[in-house]
């Protein structure tokens, strides 16, 4: 609940940014997360969902100020 209420504290563009900005290793390249879920971290939220383009798991890491 906390993990929420810190990603939706973040302004809508840049959300949006950093779903969009996501590093595939599957792919080497950088994705669109997708499907995603938003965990509690010690350093701020981690999104953890799949990859747009083949589906591998992906996590972007977003550090609290």
């Amino acid at each position: 609940m906390e993990a929420n209420k810190r990603w939706l504290s973040i302004p809508k563009e840049i959300r949006s940014r950093l779903i969009n900005n996501v590093f595939c290793t599957n792919c080497s390249d950088v994705t669109t997360i997708e499907s995603f879920t938003i965990e509690d971290a010690r350093f701020g939220v981690v999104l953890k969902g799949k990859c747009k383009k083949c589906g591998h798991e992906v996590a972007r890491v977003i550090e609290s100020e």
